[in-house]
């Protein structure tokens, strides 16, 4: 395969990533979460939707599979240690974070589907 297949690959991944990302943060908002960032980056990694509702901040995995089993499976572990942390600092950031619940939840995004949140996922 040319590079620049590649690229055209690398290219269209990522359209359809962030994409997903939101169509995850509109069936959020439906659900009634405040988004607060959307590929929120920090030096230890990225967190794709920070979310809030009341006193729960919630940190959103968002990923675009075939299935939603295969999305589900595609938060490995190091990932999850990496949004955790992310998580961490975004949090220490805010004046209220005293008063803060946090979860890490996963959208799975699926051709001719609706959304599927999975709540508490990590």
């Amino acid at each position: 395969m040319a590079d620049s297949d590649l690229t055209a690959i690398r290219r269209k991944a990522l359209r359809r990533g962030r994409m997903s990302e939101y169509v995850a943060a509109v069936f959020l908002m439906l659900k009634g979460y405040r988004i607060l960032a959307l590929r929120h980056r920090t030096r230890l990694g990225e967190i794709d939707i920070v979310a809030r509702k009341g006193d729960l901040a919630v940190f959103v995995e968002v990923k675009a599979r075939r299935g939603e089993a295969a999305a589900v499976d595609a938060v490995s572990l190091a990932a999850q240690k990496r949004i955790r942390a992310a998580s961490d600092l975004w949090l220490a950031r805010q004046s209220d974070q005293a008063r803060l619940s946090q979860r890490y939840d996963i959208v799975a995004i699926t051709p001719g589907r609706l959304p599927r949140h999975f709540i508490n996922a990590f």
